[in-house]
């Protein structure tokens, strides 16, 4: 169809409105009949070029000159990949560039941008609309997924539920079986005894009547039962049953319960995975405390080292060969001596909840199992002095030569020795060759040591990379940093005692300052745990007391 008669509304000229104009401006995209074409050239203050109306959109527009002002550029140099013009190209400095047809450019670009639209059209669209049709997808079967993994959760709650109804009722019914068995001894020895307080009434009765007579046939005939009576009967010593309750490890009983699988989420190079969890072990997201608080001071005796047995209980290590399980009331429930009777370098608590303890003296580390004390490892040419139990019931036992000239960091799994931490990618030693060495293992699988000699923090990973150093505040106005004790939490927190300096300072999972504890009158803080609940406990050596402090 003729263009000029495509539209509801014939074409007109855009100066007079006569209709079906035959000439057009492909400059000024002017639609023009032929009386107007000369007053539409008059214009010299703009370029025209006027073609018939077929041949509109033919013309090349070629770009404006940045330089040289009113000259249009025809031609490109591809050195400077610029438009130039031939003012530009009397300048030297397109001198020995090489210069391009700008409408072959053009023709060479325009092939390429309808290759981009033809790729965008038919490929690239076509994939990221299966990407968002694949994520409608996914957004419809994430409600079910989360619904059942709800569903297996209270399963799994009311199975547990189930179970301790059936142990509750067990021991109920037991309770009531010892109830009628030790009521039925009660009776009976009741019993008896009311049957012998009759005998005895009655023979009283007897007697004074005879004294009451003077008949002499029946005193002579009196045969005394007193001997008889005298003799009490035996004494029924019952032993009244109690029950035992096992102390709620909470950690345990989370892991018994079982875990979520953590929510994955990977981007792969022209796709998209994402993995849904079969059924997150995430911590709630706790944030730090503008003010730590002190909530307990439990007063202990000369101490160094606390460890948790559960949020109620504590172990501690002194000055002695004595290590003591106090509860938070600061009641001493439990003493345990040493094998060698020499003092011990450090105490940790097993995920079973034994105690284990280093003795440098035998170069010995021992666990505590129903108070019989068990050798676990014994070394040559190394002393082993500080300990820590992992998420996955090994041992990490720091230790130093014979000639304290080295130190390392061995993991254990029993008695088996599996992963020795001792220098960096550089081959240069991780620790100092000091004694003082506590050592943890943060949620994220790095082991953080305390490298009191080095006035460090030293983290690897796993795999025994060094990860950081922290060497204290860089702002910081107090003194020499000088860590001893340190413990991790639930967020990935590492918390170090700063012996000299009377604070704990908290780092991110990543070696970041965070913020001090330097609010709860702190004295020479040494060890340091934390509970279930995040509580910490800071064992101070020269006060003797153990405080426990809220900073979450």
């Amino acid at each position: 169809m003729d263009p000029h008669f495509s539209a509801q509304d014939v074409l007109r000229c855009d100066l007079c409105e006569t209709p079906v104009p035959p000439m057009y401006c492909d400059f000024c995209h002017v639609k023009l009949c032929k009386a107007c074409v000369g007053e539409h050239l008059s214009d010299l203050s703009k370029e025209h070029k006027v073609v018939p109306f077929k041949q509109r959109g033919t013309t090349p527009k070629y770009p404006k000159c940045p330089t040289h002002v009113g000259k249009l550029c025809e031609l490109h140099c591809k050195e400077c990949d610029l438009p130039v013009c031939l003012l530009c190209l009397s300048s030297n400095f397109h001198k020995g560039h090489n210069l391009l047809n700008l409408l072959e450019v053009n023709k060479s670009k325009q092939e390429a941008i309808e290759k981009d639209v033809d790729e965008l059209l038919n490929s690239i669209c076509p994939k990221y609309e299966e990407i968002s049709a694949e994520i409608q997808r996914e957004k419809t079967g994430l409600e079910k997924h989360y619904e059942k993994l709800t569903t297996a959760v209270t399963k799994q709650g009311e199975d547990w539920h189930r179970e301790i109804n059936i142990i509750v009722n067990k021991q109920k019914s037991e309770i009531d079986e010892m109830k009628t068995n030790h009521l039925a001894v009660l009776n009976k020895q009741e019993k008896e005894i009311k049957k012998i307080t009759s005998d005895i009434k009655q023979c009283i009765v007897d007697l004074k009547k005879i004294l009451d007579t003077n008949d002499v046939s029946l005193t002579t005939a009196y045969k005394s039962r007193n001997a008889e009576f005298r003799s009490l009967p035996p004494k029924v010593n019952v032993s009244l049953p109690n029950l035992s309750p096992h102390q709620i490890n909470t950690e345990q009983f989370h892991q018994m319960f079982g875990s979520l699988s953590a929510l994955s989420i990977t981007t792969e190079e022209h796709g998209y995975t994402m993995k849904t969890p079969e059924a997150v072990s995430c911590p709630p997201v706790k944030p730090l405390l503008d003010e730590p608080e002190l909530i307990t001071i439990i007063d202990t005796g000369l101490l160094y080292n606390v460890t948790c047995l559960s949020d109620e209980e504590i172990w501690t290590r002194g000055h002695d060969k004595i290590m003591k399980l106090f509860n938070l009331q600061g009641k001493l429930l439990k003493s345990i001596q040493t094998k060698s009777g020499k003092i011990p370098q450090d105490i940790a608590v097993t995920r079973s909840g034994d105690l284990v303890y280093t003795d440098p003296d035998t170069r010995t580390v021992n666990i505590v199992k129903n108070e019989q004390i068990q050798e676990v490892i014994r070394l040559q040419g190394w002393i082993p002095h500080n300990v820590c139990s992992t998420s996955s019931g090994e041992l990490l036992v720091t230790m130093v030569s014979d000639d304290n000239k080295q130190s390392k960091v061995v993991c254990y799994s029993g008695s088996t020795e599996k992963q020795t931490i001792q220098f960096d990618s550089d081959s240069k030693p991780l620790y100092s060759a000091g004694i003082l060495k506590y050592i943890s293992e943060n949620r994220n699988l790095d082991i953080c040591v305390a490298d009191f000699e080095a006035n460090a923090v030293v983290v690897v990973n796993q795999a025994g990379k060094l990860r950081f150093r922290y060497s204290g505040h860089p702002t910081s106005n107090m003194g020499s940093f000088n860590p001893v004790g340190i413990t991790t939490d639930s967020q990935s927190h590492i918390l170090t005692a700063d012996n000299i300096n009377d604070c704990i300072h908290i780092l991110d999972q990543d070696g970041q300052f965070l913020r001090y504890i330097d609010n709860c009158d702190l004295q020479h803080p040494w060890g340091l745990c934390v509970d279930t609940r995040d509580n910490l406990f800071v064992a101070e050596c020269d006060s003797g007391k153990v405080k426990k402090i809220k900073y979450m």
